[in-house]
């Protein structure tokens, strides 16, 4: 069975994630991406980045219409090693927490999480509210892994674009896809010696 991830792009800012994730994919070349695109998704996609649909539908190795519910991954019988959602708007978390599978997007992530695989919601809002930390922590509960791109410093990024990568192989590595990306911590150096 190929490693398969499902990847999916929402309504919240920080389209440059999930395009991101799709171009680190593609280099691995050892996993078949599906990729689901809300249309709040592409607005950001066309509003940040620039890019078209041919564009961003070429990282991907299967793209599917997030109202076509009946498609391979709305079933658990399609075996995925999980989902990736980059980034997580706070609509599309509070679907995922209630359950409500309305679409694709939510559908997917309903079934990786009943099938027990690695569901990764990358949320985007701050400041949170008490709705935003309860629908985290049901979808915590539930066994999703809540990551909110909070940028490290201490490997001194000299760039927008290191940031980026940085966050994004994080994610990655949480697939144990491979080698890990993203160089482990070596600790500090202890400036008494």
């Amino acid at each position: 069975m190929p490693r398969r991830l499902i990847v999916a792009i929402t309504g919240a800012t920080g389209s440059i994630y999930g395009v991101r994730l799709l171009e680190t994919l593609r280099r691995l070349g050892s996993v078949e991406t599906h990729l689901l695109i809300s249309s709040a998704g592409w607005l950001n996609i066309q509003h940040e980045l620039d890019l078209d649909k041919t564009t961003v539908h070429a990282l991907a190795d299967v793209v599917h219409n997030v109202r076509d519910v009946g498609t391979s991954v709305a079933s658990g019988s399609f075996a995925t090693d999980g989902m990736i959602v980059a980034p997580c708007s706070m609509k599309t978390l509070a679907s995922i927490a209630f359950g409500l599978s309305d679409n694709l997007i939510t559908r997917a992530a309903d079934v990786v999480l009943k099938e027990r695989r690695r569901l990764v919601l990358m949320v985007r809002e701050t400041p949170f509210n008490l709705a935003h930390l309860r629908n985290m922590t049901s979808v915590t509960e539930m066994g999703g892994v809540i990551f909110p791109p909070l940028p490290a410093f201490y490997h001194r990024p000299a760039s927008i674009d290191e940031i980026v990568d940085q966050t994004v192989d994080r994610m990655i590595d949480m697939f144990a896809l491979g080698s890990p990306i993203t160089a482990a911590w070596p600790g500090l150096k202890d400036s008494d010696n």
